[in-house]
């Protein structure tokens, strides 16, 4: 028996499953494929313990899910039961059901635009560019696995999920039912979802982080301890009265008024350590600097 990833039923494993070879749908060729790539957003400068995302990321050397951090850039739903738990029973088949938190896949997106900002910037402002070989241990869909996506695979459907991404902006009228009010006009909803099963470790898997120039400078002693490259993206900067109070409603922008100046990475991850904020509202200012607040 098959299953709908490729399977056989019984395999309890997904890394490595995936082979480019001649299965690769997007154009025979791997060099072709993998001058996009993977990317894993976070916000460095979140809190974590008693310091920091990055600060966790240069000690352990590694780039860990929800599952085992208890944090989360979108919902905090990682637990046996929860909604995240149910996505990836669904999506996996059941492979990870009764799996330890450490054996769950780490959550990315595919770069199809080869963005400089990355592919999902709703999940942070920074990001880890995987290497090419990564994609072999790796499984996407579309749209977010949160709306019980039907187009699940490896590899070898990137080019068909890119097309359904690119393609339903224009007509969502394909978008499976719990999708339906997704607004995929809007860029922070635009990406190819995808999963890295095996552990993710910095020296190894990572071609380079891409962060925002201020959190570059914020975070300067810490960047010298990661064992991959660190480059910078254009940035991201916002005002108060350059925020579409429609966008994600007026607590965000009273928040960017009550800090005032010149909202960035930096500064707001800043603002959400403290926390004396809404971590609700700074989240949503977030989601407004990263729509309203790049630079290129």
């Amino acid at each position: 028996m098959r299953s709908g990833l490729g399977l056989s039923a019984d395999r309890r494993s997904l890394t490595g499953l995936f082979p480019l070879g001649d299965r690769l749908a997007v154009g025979g060729d791997y060099a072709e494929v993998v001058a996009s790539r993977i990317v894993l957003h976070f916000h460095p400068g979140r809190g974590f313990d008693s310091g920091t995302v990055l600060e966790a990321i240069a000690v352990s050397g590694m780039y860990f899910s929800q599952w085992q951090t208890g944090t989360s850039n979108g919902g905090l739903t990682a637990h046996p039961g929860g909604d995240r738990w149910s996505w990836e029973s669904r999506i996996f088949e059941g492979r990870y059901d009764d799996a330890v938190p450490a054996a769950r896949p780490v959550y990315g997106a595919w770069n199809r635009h080869d963005d400089p900002y990355g592919a999902s910037p709703r999940f942070g402002s920074a990001y880890l560019r995987l290497r090419p070989e990564v994609v072999e241990r790796a499984t996407f869909c579309w749209p977010d696995s949160a709306y019980e996506p039907q187009a699940v695979g490896g590899p070898e459907r990137l080019e068909e999920l890119c097309q359904m991404a690119d393609a339903k902006i224009l007509d969502p009228s394909g978008l499976p039912d719990s999708a339906a009010d997704l607004p995929l006009d809007d860029p922070l909803n635009d990406y190819v979802e995808a999963h890295v099963h095996g552990a993710l470790v910095i020296g190894r898997d990572v071609e380079a982080l891409v962060l925002d120039p201020t959190d570059r400078e914020e975070h300067a002693e810490v960047l010298v301890r990661l064992s991959c490259p660190v480059e910078e993206h254009p940035g991201y900067r916002v005002t108060a009265d350059a925020i579409d109070a429609g966008y994600r409603g007026p607590a965000p922008v009273r928040l960017a008024r009550q800090l005032g100046g010149e909202i960035t990475p930096a500064r707001l991850a800043a603002a959400s350590r403290a926390g004396d904020h809404d971590p609700q509202a700074v989240k949503w200012l977030w989601h407004c600097l990263a729509r309203f607040g790049q630079r290129a």
